[in-house]
């Protein structure tokens, strides 16, 4: 833990930060002495994560935010700077599912997805690297999914938005290195979130069989793989893809 003091003092804003993998993020990163910000749909909860922060010793800010909304994400941005001065990290979460067999599926439901999971991360790290490149420092964390690597019967709208935030992260890496500016992307598995909670206990027995660590992973561990690749302990990794997946793809 001594050498994560290197991040001490820095500024996280955290897309989807209010439950699941947002917010343990937000207070992973918050334990090692970062002032965060959190951005989401829902306020109670935003402001729980807020507490939650600041009983830890450090600063946050919720702020209300839809991720397909340009107009929003760049009030949202200005308001951080404006708060903290700086954005060191960025932690692309936010996701929706909205799944169906191909066949069926609605054009909406496609829209939505891709809007949300891609089109989302687009315009928040747009407006990230705005204020990285003058700081000359940056992290951005994109959180992709296991099954933009491997596919998901099903889930065709999803896995294709994972799979293109592996795409981007690594495009976009090239164009920032220069800078001092890290891209990166976290695929998690099957982790233990309020999206899984919700299937049939014979649903999850099925997918933890597939599992070689016979287990469902934590958000938790999720976040513990962003606080590195957020630190500088990670400075000379970009343009890379973390699995923190159980060895359920390999």
């Amino acid at each position: 833990m001594a050498a994560m003091t290197l991040l001490k003092d820095k500024v996280a804003f955290i897309t989807g930060g209010s439950q699941g993998i947002g917010r343990a993020c937000a207070i992973a990163l918050a334990e090692v002495g970062i002032d965060v910000a959190i951005g989401g749909r829902n306020a109670e909860k935003l402001n729980n994560v807020v507490s939650e922060i600041e009983r830890l010793g450090r600063r946050a800010l919720a702020t209300r935010l839809d991720v397909c909304d340009s107009a929003q994400v760049h009030t949202a941005f200005e308001g951080v700077v404006q708060r903290f001065g700086r954005i060191d990290i960025l932690v692309n979460n936010a996701g929706i599912t909205k799944d169906m067999l191909l066949l069926r599926m609605k054009k909406e439901d496609w829209d939505s997805v891709l809007q949300t999971n891609l089109a989302g991360a687009f315009f928040c790290a747009q407006e990230a690297i705005k204020v990285m490149l003058k700081q000359k420092y940056g992290r951005i964390i994109n959180i992709s999914s296991v099954v933009g690597l491997s596919g998901n019967a099903g889930q065709t709208n999803y896995a294709a938005s994972k799979a293109g935030i592996i795409g981007f992260t690594k495009s976009l890496a090239l164009e920032v290195a220069s800078r001092n500016i890290t891209v990166n992307a976290v695929a998690p598995g099957f982790i233990e979130t309020a999206m899984t909670q919700g299937l049939p206990e014979t649903v999850r027995s099925k997918l933890t069989e597939k599992i070689p660590l016979a287990r469902m992973g934590t958000d938790r561990e999720v976040a513990f793989g962003v606080r590195f690749l957020a630190s500088d302990e990670a400075g000379y990794i970009t343009g890379q893809v973390l699995n923190i997946n159980g060895g359920l793809y390999m």
